[in-house]
């Protein structure tokens, strides 16, 4: 939902943005409808009530066919699923977070609440962004992407911040190694063995890199390889809190935690 222009109301989950927008897309895809729309990360600006009134008269319209959310927090997500209920709007159906053999964090809150509300979990970043491509190795060189570029922070190898991912991505291609199996192979076989998750959403280059992750979904791994990863990254622990994908005002915002300015 980030501003897209000089606009100041081209930005958010208004019902104003929302609909203009849906109408662009539509406009842009060349087709009636928008098979799964999803809301990216909450807006605290709007009540969520007024984004899921939009997005029903939308659905009612044909115009989409299901609703979903992306990054959003356990209480938002009930929030929606309350909402829906209590005013009789369409309920969200999905949920899209970031999940990975480094960044756990959802296995704690976010994949009990959508499996206790029959949503289905389609999962962005197995990869960790590339962390888990077999190319960051202790002693490897820092590799070079445009991703890397232009967040040089989370993915310089050097950094104190990251050393935990470095030693976690060196341990899992060892036991991968160990496994049979490619380091990208573990990673989306760990996301898929979650029985919470629905899908894992890939983004492969090159035609070898999509033969290596298609076979992934034909891969069960063992207890004892799953009590190895538990080792190396606990359940339910981001090894960087950057990479759960969103941070709440009441983290950024130190007005929200202080009584008063002073």
């Amino acid at each position: 939902h980030g501003r897209l222009g000089d606009d100041p109301n081209e930005q958010g989950n208004s019902r104003r943005w929302i609909v203009r927008e849906v109408e662009n897309s539509l406009r842009r895809l060349g087709t009636d409808w928008i098979d799964l729309y999803q809301v990216h990360r909450p807006e605290p600006g709007t009540d969520f009530d007024e984004t899921l009134g939009a997005l029903s008269d939308l659905v009612h319209q044909g115009k989409i066919r299901y609703i979903g959310t992306s990054t959003f927090e356990p209480s938002a997500i009930v929030e929606g699923q309350w909402t829906a209920e209590r005013r009789g709007r369409e309920r969200v159906v999905a949920e899209q977070p970031p999940y990975s053999l480094l960044a756990r964090g959802i296995e704690r809150e976010v994949l009990p609440v959508a499996q206790r509300y029959g949503l289905a979990v389609l999962s962005w970043s197995p990869l960790a962004g590339g962390w888990l491509s077999g190319r960051y190795r202790k002693g490897a060189a820092q590799p070079v992407s445009s991703r890397a570029e232009r967040q040089a922070a989370r993915f310089d190898i050097a950094s104190a911040e990251n050393a935990a991912k470095l030693a976690a991505a060196d341990a899992l291609a060892a036991l991968a190694d160990e496994a049979g199996l490619t380091l990208v192979q573990l990673a989306l076989a760990f996301v898929l063995e979650h029985p919470g998750i629905t899908s894992a959403i890939i983004g492969p280059r090159t035609f070898e890199q999509l033969a290596d992750q298609l076979g992934a979904d034909k891969i069960t791994l063992d207890r004892e390889v799953l009590d190895r990863i538990d080792e190396i990254v606990p359940p339910g622990v981001n090894l960087v809190a950057r990479d759960a994908g969103y941070v709440p005002p009441a983290l950024t915002d130190p007005a929200l935690r202080r009584r008063s300015a002073g």
